[in-house]
Formats: C-alpha cells, structure tokens, sequence
C-alpha cells in the first residue's frame, strides 16, 4: 500500500469523538478498539489504510498542521486558538454545538476599569476585547473558570457554554457572545496536494453524512 493511500485522522475523546463516530461510520470507518477503554493513542479502524490517533482536543490543530496527522476533527474555538496556520478548514460537521461566551456576574462592570478576564482562550479573548477597543488583563486558567469571579480573581470569564447549567450554579450568567462553536474538519495543505483523491472522498462522504444527520434531525 502506497504512502499516498494511507490517512491518519486526529480525534479526541468524549463529546467530539462520540459525535464523529456516526459520521465516520458512513465514510465507512469504525474504530477495531473502544477509545474509550483502550489505552492504546494509535487506533486501528476496519480499514487497513486508516487509523486514527487519539490526542487532547487542543492539539489536533497541531498535529494535523505539522503533518502527523493528514486530518483532523477540533472546534471551532479550538481552532480560532490555533490561527488556522497551516490547515484547510472545509467542512463544518455541525455536531459538539455550543456557544463561546463572556461571562459573570451582573451588571458587567464599568467600562472605565481595565477588566481581569479568566480564560484558556487567551487569544481569542484578546482579540475580542481588542476588536471593541477595551484593553484587558487575561489570567489564562485551565479549569473551572466558573471560580476565578467568585474568589475576585477576575471580574469575567470567557468560557464555551452549552446548556449555561454550570454558570447558574455559580451565581454567573453568559452576558456577550463570541461565536457560535461547533466541531470542523480540518486538512494538512500538504496531504490535500499529495493525497488529492483520497481526501477528497472522504470530505465528499463526511458532507453526505452531515447533510443526512440535518435531513434526520429536521
């Protein structure tokens, strides 16, 4: 078997690769291992020329950018995190939907202090506060940003949301949005040239599938 017929797809576990599975499926993949009991990171499919790598959800950008994977499943805020550099982003699989968010308590604090944002989207979160000309001071945190207002380590947080259960339990509440999240396919430039074909029939069979699961769900 050629180089040039073999695809490695970067995944993450949980919500994402739950949701994938389905989708894969109709491209005709299905993991041999449960990635969810395995404790192997290189999973073989039914397919000899397909394996897909499991990773942190943050990495898959890099992975596929670097070339170690040829694709790759992340969100989009992920993704907006990443920059994009290096990747193709060509298919929106509409599926771990959710929303990025700024939140806190009300009312959001004045305008003329320079507000402390907790967050692990530190880039983006510049980017916003920079785009409406406020200059913020980011505290980047790695979990439980619902903490960092009530112990006055931040007046807000920036924080993907999805049912906003977690923020009420907290006494917050999502007061502007971002962008709206959900999961994309992204490609290696470098795979896209030199493994056109197989690429493309796989995005080809991924957007089927996703046009399917709308069709189903409307």
């Amino acid at each position: 078997m050629s180089e040039s017929e073999k695809l490695t797809i970067a995944l993450s576990k949980g919500r994402i690769f739950k949701e994938t599975l389905p989708l894969l499926a109709y491209a005709g993949i299905e993991p041999v291992d449960d990635p969810e009991t395995s404790r192997k990171l290189i999973l073989d499919t039914n397919q000899p020329d397909v394996k897909l790598v499991i990773i942190r959800a943050s990495d898959v950008p890099t992975y596929v950018q670097y070339g170690a994977a040829d694709l790759g499943v992340a969100g989009k805020d992920v993704l907006m995190e990443h920059g994009g550099e290096g990747l193709y982003e060509p298919l929106d699989l509409r599926i771990a939907r959710c929303k990025l968010m700024v939140a806190g308590r009300e009312p959001r604090p004045g305008q003329a202090q320079r507000l402390r944002i907790a967050t692990k989207y530190v880039n983006s979160t510049r980017r916003y506060f920079a785009d409406q000309g406020q200059q913020v001071e980011v505290i980047k945190l790695y979990g439980s940003m619902e903490l960092a207002p009530l112990v006055g380590l931040s007046d807000l947080i920036v924080d993907v949301v999805d049912t906003g259960n977690t923020l009420k339990a907290n006494g917050l509440k999502p007061l502007e949005k971002i962008a709206d999240i959900s999961s994309r396919l992204v490609v290696n430039k470098a795979s896209m040239k030199r493994k056109h074909a197989r690429v493309r029939a796989f995005i080809d069979q991924l957007a089927e599938a996703v046009r399917k699961q709308q069709e189903e769900a409307a």
